[in-house]
């Protein structure tokens, strides 16, 4: 699993997505299966912790003279 950790989310994803389409083909063996499932949800959980620590660093913006504020997504509707 720590080959896992240094992969690119987008590596992850493509990964995810193949494990996906062969799954999907239906006639994948039961233990293969079990084996790509597990795959797939070791790089689901890559995946979403990649997501969570680019929010944790978008939460915060810099000002122009260095100190940091929440970053804050205004609506364009009112």
């Amino acid at each position: 699993m720590a080959e896992q950790k240094s992969i690119t989310f987008e590596a992850a994803m493509e990964q995810l997505e193949q494990i996906v389409e062969r799954l999907e083909e239906g006639d994948v063996p039961l233990e293969e299966s079990i084996d790509l499932f597990q795959q797939g949800m070791a790089l689901s959980k890559v995946c979403h912790s990649k997501l969570q620590n680019i929010e944790k660093k978008m939460d915060t913006i810099m000002k122009d003279n260095g100190e940091s504020e929440p970053f804050l997504v205004q609506d364009d509707e009112k």
